[in-house]
Protein backbone atom coordinates (compact mmCIF):
# COMPACT_ATOMS: atom_id res chain seq x y z
CA UNK A 1 0.00 0.00 0.00
CA UNK A 2 0.96 3.44 -0.81
CA UNK A 3 1.63 6.47 2.06
CA UNK A 4 -0.96 8.55 -0.06
CA UNK A 5 -3.23 5.37 -0.15
CA UNK A 6 -5.48 6.83 3.19
CA UNK A 7 -6.12 10.36 1.52
CA UNK A 8 -6.39 8.80 -2.30
CA UNK A 9 -10.17 10.75 -2.75
CA UNK A 10 -8.12 13.87 -1.60
CA UNK A 11 -6.10 13.60 -4.21
CA UNK A 12 -8.34 12.74 -6.88
CA UNK A 13 -10.73 15.72 -6.34
CA UNK A 14 -7.60 17.94 -6.55
CA UNK A 15 -6.27 16.21 -9.37
CA UNK A 16 -9.95 16.72 -11.04
CA UNK A 17 -9.87 20.35 -10.00
CA UNK A 18 -6.53 20.99 -11.99
CA UNK A 19 -8.04 19.06 -14.96
CA UNK A 20 -10.66 21.71 -14.85
CA UNK A 21 -8.12 24.17 -14.30
CA UNK A 22 -6.50 23.78 -17.57
CA UNK A 23 -9.15 22.94 -19.59
CA UNK A 24 -10.37 26.57 -18.81
CA UNK A 25 -7.05 27.68 -19.61
CA UNK A 26 -7.19 26.06 -22.77
CA UNK A 27 -11.01 28.45 -23.45
CA UNK A 28 -9.15 31.33 -22.60
CA UNK A 29 -6.64 30.58 -25.41
CA UNK A 30 -9.15 29.96 -27.67
CA UNK A 31 -11.14 32.88 -26.23
CA UNK A 32 -8.09 34.95 -26.97
CA UNK A 33 -8.35 36.27 -23.57
CA UNK A 34 -5.46 38.26 -22.26
CA UNK A 35 -2.00 36.83 -21.65
CA UNK A 36 -1.41 38.29 -18.78
CA UNK A 37 -4.84 36.90 -17.53
CA UNK A 38 -3.68 33.81 -18.88
CA UNK A 39 -0.36 33.69 -16.90
CA UNK A 40 -2.63 34.22 -13.80
CA UNK A 41 -4.35 31.07 -14.41
CA UNK A 42 -1.36 29.46 -15.36
CA UNK A 43 0.07 30.08 -12.35
CA UNK A 44 -2.38 29.17 -10.37
CA UNK A 45 -2.40 26.10 -12.19
CA UNK A 46 1.35 25.34 -11.21
CA UNK A 47 1.22 25.97 -7.69
CA UNK A 48 -2.14 23.48 -7.29
CA UNK A 49 0.09 21.05 -8.73
CA UNK A 50 2.94 21.89 -7.03
CA UNK A 51 0.75 21.33 -3.96
CA UNK A 52 0.02 17.68 -5.03
CA UNK A 53 3.60 17.47 -5.43
CA UNK A 54 4.80 18.41 -1.96
CA UNK A 55 1.44 16.19 -0.45
CA UNK A 56 2.70 13.31 -1.81
CA UNK A 57 6.32 13.81 -1.26
CA UNK A 58 5.51 13.88 2.18
CA UNK A 59 3.25 11.16 2.52
CA UNK A 60 6.60 9.26 0.47
CA UNK A 61 8.53 10.04 3.22
CA UNK A 62 6.64 9.49 6.01
CA UNK A 63 5.12 5.87 5.24
CA UNK A 64 7.80 4.27 2.60
CA UNK A 65 10.87 6.04 2.85
CA UNK A 66 10.18 6.00 7.24
CA UNK A 67 9.39 1.97 6.75
CA UNK A 68 12.53 1.58 5.03
CA UNK A 69 14.89 3.64 6.91
CA UNK A 70 13.30 1.13 10.14
CA UNK A 71 14.03 -2.00 8.07
CA UNK A 72 17.56 -0.81 7.74
CA UNK A 73 20.04 -1.86 4.71
CA UNK A 74 20.19 -1.68 1.02
CA UNK A 75 16.10 -0.93 0.46
CA UNK A 76 16.77 2.41 2.99
CA UNK A 77 19.41 3.62 0.89
CA UNK A 78 17.26 2.95 -2.17
CA UNK A 79 14.35 4.89 -0.33
CA UNK A 80 16.39 7.84 0.14
CA UNK A 81 17.93 8.16 -2.84
CA UNK A 82 14.41 8.01 -4.88
CA UNK A 83 13.38 11.18 -2.76
CA UNK A 84 16.32 13.02 -3.57
CA UNK A 85 15.92 12.47 -6.87
CA UNK A 86 12.25 13.35 -6.50
CA UNK A 87 12.87 16.36 -4.54
CA UNK A 88 15.33 17.36 -6.91
CA UNK A 89 12.86 16.39 -10.22
CA UNK A 90 10.38 19.38 -7.83
CA UNK A 91 12.91 21.86 -7.22
CA UNK A 92 14.25 21.90 -11.47
CA UNK A 93 10.10 22.52 -12.20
Amino acid sequence: MHGYAHNKDDYAKRLRRIEGQVRGLARMIDDDEYCIDVLTQVSATTKALQAVALGLLDEHLKHCVSEAMSEGGEQADAKIREASDAIARLVKS
